[in-house]
């Protein structure tokens, strides 16, 4: 029995991918081991987001050889399909597959015997039309479940598109019998996931079926306790999105909406589908609805063009919106982009401290959001992360809670009151002795 390591860059979608590929490879009879237990075989899943995604690529190949320098190493992710031939001349690579062969990647593959070059499986990028259904499972408390890949949006910084390929869907019936799937497991709380999440529906080319019926399907499935929607574009997220939210028993009041720049100047350069405008509606309208929604934001800095007028225009858009946190990018370019080609590039230097600005308004943000928390009764899905006797969890609004660690409470719902930010800057909480866990 040949035993097989996985390791994930990246984003939830990948994630889902891996853990996917990896049942694929327990049931041809794969011994699935950690990446420090002497695998025979390495799979590394990349992530070609920023420049750092790629280096940290040929660092865990460089690991991998170290732990067993005779085991086969293949590549497969975005950056697989974005860089075939330059991640094939890494040291130590015997093979890299696309985006249209990596789920078929045990039988391309062929009992992983080393070559006398490594062996390169990536076609054109047109070929990746079948959407492969994934999830996580026994990964994490939360299951991270694909409803969609592939984008048909055209921004200018992203390479997406080149790597995952055209927007495409399971159907509603196929998600729902996978949310069931994962509700026999005994996991409490699945995590949508796609590259753009909320254009879920295209089938064969054609939108057949909407984001909104697939929320309303998976709002049934017994067994579920929450659905959390990682990420929608903002023109995406509808009212009658935000409605069904505020309503439902199961999809918890939490979005993650990505802005990139404030500046309308700045979005239209980056062929964004909004203006910011719209941007602000979206919160309005979810915070009126659910005051206590958690909002994170996406937004990129020292894109080419950002003068520093710009950039305090995002600045101070973000400062003045009742958001919860950002995920602060700083740009980088990318071959095959059309941001590549644009004038005004912006020095690495003012990037860094564009960055660094926003992720301490980022901090700020958080802090008051988990303050206004403060006092409040809410259910807490503790997780089996344990260090140094303490345990974590999340509300439904994702405030990240700390408790004193106890067995019982893994993987379950239990109805808690926050107390009070500690230093680390979580929720600390008390029980609320009346209640008993949730099930």
């Amino acid at each position: 029995m040949k035993k097989v390591a996985f390791y994930t860059l990246g984003c939830k979608l990948n994630f889902s991918e891996t853990s996917s590929i990896s049942r694929m490879f327990e049931g041809r009879g794969y011994q699935k081991v950690e990446f420090q237990e002497q695998p025979d075989i390495f799979i590394i899943n990349t992530c070609s987001v920023t420049e750092n995604a790629d280096k940290k690529c040929k660092k865990i190949v460089k690991e991998a050889k170290k732990i067993n320098p005779e085991a086969f190493v293949t590549i497969i992710g975005c950056y697989a399909q974005l860089k075939p031939k330059e991640i094939s001349e890494i040291k130590g690579v015997d093979a890299v597959l696309g985006a249209a062969e990596k789920f078929q990647l045990i039988d391309k593959l062929d009992g992983f015997t080393k070559k006398d070059n490594p062996q390169v499986l990536a076609s054109d990028i047109k070929e990746a039309q079948t959407f492969n259904n994934a999830f996580s499972i026994n990964d994490r408390t939360r299951t991270f479940l694909k409803v969609q890949d592939g984008c048909n949006y055209h921004c200018a910084f992203c390479t997406i598109p080149l790597a995952r390929g055209k927007s495409r869907s399971d159907t509603i019936a196929n998600i729902v019998k996978s949310a069931e799937e994962i509700a026999s497991n005994e996991v409490k709380e699945i995590v949508l996931t796609g590259v753009n999440t909320g254009d879920f529906g295209i089938q064969e080319g054609k939108r057949k079926e909407r984001f909104i019926d697939l929320v309303k399907a998976l709002d049934l499935v017994e067994g579920i306790e929450r659905f959390r929607i990682s990420s929608i574009e903002p023109n995406l997220l509808t009212n009658e999105i935000i409605e069904f939210v505020a309503q439902s028993k199961r999809f918890v009041p939490h979005f993650h909406i990505p802005l990139q720049s404030g500046s309308n100047k700045i979005l239209r350069a980056m062929r964004r589908r909004y203006l910011r405008e719209l941007y602000v509606d979206r919160v309005t309208k979810i915070k009126s609805l659910m005051p206590n929604c958690c909002i994170g934001v996406d937004v990129i800095v020292g894109f080419p063009g950002e003068t520093e007028e710009d950039f305090l225009d995002t600045y101070h858009f973000l400062k003045d919106l009742p958001v919860s946190y950002l995920h602060v990018f700083t740009y980088s370019e990318r071959a095959n982009t059309t941001a590549d080609e644009m004038e005004g590039v912006v020095p690495l230097k003012i990037r860094n401290k564009r960055s660094k600005m926003l992720r301490s308004l980022s901090e700020k943000m958080k802090r008051a959001f988990y303050e206004q928390n403060v006092g409040r009764e809410e259910v807490v899905l503790f997780e089996n992360d344990v260090k140094e006797g303490l345990m974590e969890g999340f509300t439904d609004n994702y405030v990240r809670v700390q408790a004193k660690y106890d067995p019982i409470l893994v993987n379950e719902l239990k109805k808690v009151k926050l107390t009070s930010i500690n230093q680390e800057g979580l929720m600390e909480v008390a029980e609320v002795e009346t209640e008993v866990l949730v099930h």
